[in-house]
């Protein structure tokens, strides 16, 4: 592949519902443009961007792929993302390295919540954007609703400059509404002039209309004309619209067919004629040796950096870093120095990728996004630069993984190679966490959502060859008193010369602080229990909280008095003293009314404000409490609460069920608190049973 220069490079990322058109229209951009000579399809697991196994498995994108096209003199970086929202993390990726993006919504399903939550990323990250309504040539297709509906949600920067012109329900041409002028598709790609039917009239009227407000909006001199009833030329149309695209003020509507490859063409133009090159965003970072704000601005004279805002591990090609060009231009044998790990980067090869097939390439300019094989100590989030002017970018915000399962290894003896596949997956995947929880002596992996736990487990075995199961994880309970207790303890062993002997007078009560697990306090009174013997009860009581005599869980808030005691001065030792403690806190601790607590977490549910009776009712019904409510902006509302963490498990599924995919939630852990009686004596049962 040629090298393009920073003016002539289009980074696009495709966003849109699961299920809307991204991947087939990637296809057939390729297929269009020459990339390739035939269209994969989706149910033949044939497709250039989900080339996973996974993927052609579950015919659905699990990952951002990056697949150039070149069209008319430019080079176009489109970013294929997944639509599910499990794999936000992947999207989050692609919209970073991104100078615009093409939501993309089915003509037959319509704007759904993917649609919304693709709208929200485009402003979060300022991105100009169009739309582009898939599915035309499918029976129950709607341009004009799904036209209506974003009319609807977004107001008047909705303009569509295209209309399908459909006939017995097939796509069979369009309008070009910038010329005014029908056009029939003769073949894949190609088409030609014809008349304007007269069923398309009405709605033509309406849509031009819409455009051409919208260019007299962007200076005087075009609102006078406007409304002198003068004709605007094409050109004049499309050079304000390419302003009013890259300042947000309008949002193109374009459509056509994936299956068909019609109306790609028109799209690729454009892209390469509305959206922005890189060098008109700005890019800047911290210059490390000055401590500085050190403007990148994507300027290929400047000095070289990048950032690396995604990483590939593939078991047979190996690792790939994908970077965007922040600054100058990259060679192979470029030397660049890492200020986040500070180690140098030989780069050896560089590479355009093309799905997962690399492309080599001889350099690449700033604004550009290619890809680096085999950098060690470089992560995802990283920036490579030159020593002489050592830059960090702001690493990019991720969704927080909050689901997590316990996962347990099949085959005994394939702990370590899990271990190791889990740390390639987690480099690749920066939402998914390994965290091992040696309390309650399990794994835990945590993941966006139920299916993203499910398709590691499923990648694991298909990539890695090394299986897990995956499990409901066990609660971090904890144990304490509320009542006090006074104890006699001895512990005497009499066997052949010397014996054991150790005798302990002990009060237990509540301490009042839960943070720790116990507070002890001596009050012997004339050397019944010599000094030395001090550590050694302690040690017993140390040993004791671990895990408590209820149901084996760690012990916190009691406070332990020693007052009493005997001693022989042949037979007592530290041992016995320590035994005498363990036996005392044993029954010490089942008198003074032993109890479970459970851990609670504090949460926030942010939910359109349709659904909050509904949610509340559900985290009622997880035993939770709910604090307060919150009104956010867009009619959203934040809900707050505590829930015990036993209720949280599954969570992640049901609201989104319950709110169509629009609610989201995060927790942190609270404290704990008594579990109600039911709860305490069905964990201690369970726990007796497991024993």
């Amino acid at each position: 592949m040629k090298v393009y220069r920073t003016d002539e490079i289009r980074n696009v990322v495709l966003l849109g519902h699961g299920g809307s058109g991204k991947t087939s229209l990637v296809e057939a951009m390729a297929y269009v443009s020459g990339a390739t000579t035939r269209m994969g399809k989706v149910a033949d697991g044939n497709m250039i961007s989900d080339f996973d196994k996974e993927e052609q498995k579950r015919q659905f994108s699990i990952s951002t792929s990056l697949v150039p096209i070149e069209w008319e003199k430019a080079k176009i970086n489109v970013l294929d993302t997944p639509g599910y929202f499990d794999f936000v993390g992947e999207v989050e990726e692609a919209v970073s390295a991104a100078d615009a993006a093409v939501i993309v919504v089915s003509g037959k399903a319509g704007v759904e919540v993917g649609t919304e939550k693709a709208w929200e990323l485009c402003d979060k990250y300022n991105l100009p954007r169009m739309v582009y309504v898939t599915e035309m040539d499918v029976d129950d297709a709607s341009f004009r609703q799904v036209v209506q509906d974003l009319t609807d949600k977004y107001g008047k920067v909705i303009a569509p400059h295209f209309q399908p012109i459909r006939e017995n329900e097939k796509l069979v041409g369009y309008v070009n509404i910038i010329k005014n002028a029908g056009r029939r598709y003769t073949g894949i790609g190609e088409r030609e002039e014809c008349e304007i039917p007269d069923y398309c009239k009405p709605n033509l009227e309406i849509y031009r209309e819409k455009l051409l407000e919208a260019v007299a909006e962007t200076s005087d001199e075009f609102m006078e004309r406007y409304f002198a009833g003068e004709e605007f030329s094409v050109e004049e149309i499309r050079s304000a619209m390419r302003t009013e695209v890259m300042d947000g003020d309008i949002v193109p509507v374009a459509m056509g067919s994936n299956i068909q490859a019609q109306g790609v063409a028109n799209l690729l133009s454009d892209i390469v004629r509305f959206f922005p090159s890189p060098d008109s965003r700005k890019c800047a970072g911290i210059n490390r040796k000055t401590n500085e704000i050190y403007e990148a601005d994507y300027d290929f004279a400047k000095a070289k950096s990048a950032y690396v805002f995604k990483t590939m591990v593939d078991p047979f090609i190996g690792k790939y870093s994908f970077v965007k060009v922040c600054s100058g231009v990259l060679k192979g044998d470029d030397v660049l120095y890492n200020a986040e790990s500070e180690a140098e980067a030989k780069l050896g090869k560089i590479y355009t990728m093309s799905g997962n097939k690399p492309v080599e390439v001889s350099e690449l300019f700033a604004g550009d996004i290619g890809a680096i094989a085999k950098l060690a100590n470089t992560k995802t989030g990283d920036t490579l630069s030159a020593k002489t002017t050592p830059l960090m970018f702001g690493k990019t915000e991720y969704s927080k993984p909050y689901t997590y399962m316990k996962y347990v290894v099949k085959n005994k003896g394939d702990e370590d190679k899990v271990s190791q596949a889990l740390q390639k997956m987690m480099a690749e995947d920066v939402t998914l966490k390994s965290v091992n929880d040696s309390e309650n002596r399990q794994t835990l992996i945590y993941g966006m959502g139920d299916q993203h736990l499910e398709v590691t487990a499923s990648k694991l075995a298909a990539r890695y060859k090394c299986e897990i199961t995956l499990e409901t994880p066990k609660v971090a309970f904890r144990e304490t008193i509320k009542k006090k207790s006074d104890v006699d303890t001895k512990y005497k062993k009499q066997s052949g010369g010397h014996g054991q002997y150790g005798h302990v007078k002990m009060r237990f009560e509540p301490s009042g602080d839960q943070e720790t697990p116990y507070v002890f306090e001596e009050e012997v009174v004339g050397g019944a229990v010599p000094k030395n013997y001090f550590p050694a009860v302690e040690k017993g009581l140390q040993e004791s909280v671990l895990k408590g005599p209820l149901a084996g869980y760690p012990v916190v808030g009691v406070k332990a008095v020693l007052y009493d005691g005997s001693y022989h001065p042949v037979d007592s030792s530290e041992m016995a003293f320590k035994t005498a403690t363990i036996q005392a806190f044993k029954k010490g601790f089942m008198e003074a009314g032993p109890v479970l607590l459970e851990p609670i977490a504090s949460v926030k549910v942010t939910v359109p404000d349709d659904y909050t009776g509904d949610i509340m009712g559900d985290l009622n019904k997880r035993r939770g409490r709910v604090l307060g409510m919150n009104p956010l902006s867009g009619g959203y509302q934040e809900i707050i609460a505590d829930v015990p963490m036993t209720g949280m498990f599954g969570y992640c599924t049901t609201l989104r069920s319950m709110t169509g995919g629009r609610g989201n939630y995060s927790y942190e852990f609270a404290r704990y608190e008594q579990a109600p009686s039911d709860i305490q004596e069905a964990e201690i049962a369970k726990r007796t049973a497991e024993e």
